[in-house]
């Protein structure tokens, strides 16, 4: 691919400079059920929110507490924006006396065997969907079903990539050309994912329960025994407290081509594994433990950062609708729900992301070496416990270099960019979130992680009771007011609807569950 600067020439038309207007993006953002004592809800998912098997806005997550809000695909920030606002006024009404936990790590917890599994009906494809949570709850522990992130959806119009395609006198199918440029981008980004987890983490620190019973190398907040953290913290749940495991660090996945990468993760999910056939596949009542014994159940189990995606069709896994039509978009999955904020993120968070995610696929982005990808995981490990030291040091190459120092030359060179997103949107927007962010890598406390922390030590708060107060603070907001008539009237037809499809699918499933299984695994194996 092109040098940033030449990649960046294409727009100094001002007609093809008008195609950034039409960056695709989309949020998925989880948020716990709690009580009003702030312990996990145990609560089944209210039915007037709909059936999360079929609904397209409001689904869970792992746990049954555990909800997803899906916005539309759109084009404008404040689209996105508003309707996941919306989303979160239409399920407050709902929920009664419950709140919508603040942060990414959760509540407080009981026993692990309390935290309640997400719920699909009966048919085969819920039965499907409840089962590899099972398998979830057994190979990591549920605790692990009760951490919230937000999933950032990003693309760009296939206009922009025919004019990236001309440039380069490239002759492949644009749906090649696409897969090529996305997996582009998702190299860079594991090159420099570390930034996002400085910049936009906000999970430092966590309630004790959390860790109960487990291995950790967290270290109590001063004199508060409730809350554990590391000093220098950002992120948490993107380290080994989350979806993290010697299972998971045996999984070699290859992003320096489309092709390669299906075959480095069917091959993940072929390979048998010993701990997880000691777990078993079914109980003594023949009801499944999990899905498989293998290294993965399916795709999604692997945890990654970024995912590159493709919306499937039936009957298609997500490893045969890549190989069938290529990349669609990719998904951005290390974003913390940042507490201080109602939805979790907000407008300045995304220009910034859409500025960061198009200095990746603009840049050039060499294949990742085995060597190379170690250090990219090793620079993220240490970004997650250490990130705003001072001092901390990022392998760069051969050498080394301070976080603050790399961090602040990257966000110099995307400052090319984040003028033409300028120029093209009429304002200063994407430069002011840049410059905010610029000021957050010479001084942390403009940090998220940092924030929290000191709001804890001001307010003299454990971090349960900080995350507690701000979900207080979230439910008053998406409570006040009138409701929206259209709004309402919305939500409560797409619940009704879901509820049906549901019923059909349930009425419509003629195998048993055993046959679906094998089906489902034969199918998967061809291309």
């Amino acid at each position: 691919m092109a040098s940033l600067n030449d990649s960046l020439g294409i727009f100094d038309n001002p007609q093809k400079r008008k195609l950034l207007r039409s960056i695709v993006r989309g949020i998925e953002k989880e948020s716990l059920r709690v009580s009003p004592s702030g312990r996990i809800a145990n609560s089944a998912h209210p039915k007037t929110l709909g059936a999360p098997l079929t609904h397209p806005s409001i689904t869970t997550d792992y746990s049954e507490a555990l909800l997803e809000f899906i916005t539309a695909p759109s084009c404008s920030i404040e689209k996105v924006l508003t309707e996941l606002d919306d989303i979160h006024r239409f399920t407050y009404r709902q929920i009664g006396e419950e709140l919508l936990w603040a942060s990414s790590m959760p509540c407080q917890l009981g026993a692990d065997d309390q935290i309640p599994i997400a719920e699909y009906g009966s048919s085969n494809i819920g039965i499907m969907k409840r089962v590899y949570r099972l398998g979830l709850g057994h190979r990591y522990g549920r605790s692990m079903q009760t951490i919230a992130g937000i999933h950032y959806n990003f693309s760009v119009p296939d206009e922009l990539w025919l004019e990236l395609q001309q440039q380069q006198q490239n002759t492949q199918s644009l749906q090649n050309f696409k897969s090529e440029g996305y997996f582009h981008l998702i190299r860079n980004f594991r090159r420099y994912g570390w930034l996002l987890l400085y910049l936009l983490g906000s999970a430092p620190a966590v309630c004790r329960s959390f860790v109960a019973n487990r291995d950790h190398q967290l270290s109590p907040v001063g004199q508060d025994s409730h809350s554990l953290y590391q000093p220098y913290a950002t992120s948490l749940r993107m380290g080994d407290l989350g979806y993290q495991s010697q299972a998971q660090s045996a999984v070699d996945i290859s992003y320096n081509s489309l092709e390669e990468y299906i075959t480095s993760l069917r091959s993940a999910l072929a390979t048998p594994y010993k701990a997880y056939d000691d777990i078993g596949l079914k109980d003594q009542q023949g009801d499944y433990k999990q899905l498989n014994t293998h290294l993965l159940q399916i795709e999604n189990e692997f945890y990654s950062a970024i995912r590159p995606k493709r919306t499937s069709v039936s009957n298609e896994t997500p490893l045969q609708a890549l190989q069938h039509s290529g990349v669609e978009y990719i998904e951005v999955r290390c974003l913390d729900v940042n507490p201080m904020l109602a939805c979790g993120i907000d407008a300045h968070t995304i220009r910034f992301l859409d500025t960061f995610l198009l200095f990746c696929l603009l840049s050039e982005s060499p294949k990742i070496t085995q060597s190379e990808s170690e250090r990219l995981s090793e620079n993220m490990i240490r970004t997650v416990y250490r990130g705003r030291d001072p001092k901390l040091r990022l392998q760069q190459g051969k050498s080394e270099l301070t976080l603050r120092k790399w961090g602040g030359d990257l966000l110099l060179k995307m400052q090319p960019v984040a003028t033409q997103l300028d120029m093209a949107h009429d304002n200063q927007d994407y430069t002011q979130a840049l410059r905010t962010m610029q000021a957050a890598i010479t001084d942390s406390s403009k940090t998220p992680s940092e924030s929290m922390l000191q709001q804890m030590q001001d307010n003299n708060e454990t971090y349960y009771r900080m995350a507690m107060g701000k979900a207080m603070k979230h439910r008053k907001f998406f409570l006040g007011g009138e409701p929206d008539t259209r709004t309402t009237k919305h939500y409560t037809q797409l619940a009704e609807i879901s509820h049906k499809q549901q019923i059909a699918q349930e009425n419509n499933d003629q195998l048993s569950f055993d046959q679906f299984l094998s089906n489902y695994w034969k199918s998967s194996q061809t291309n």
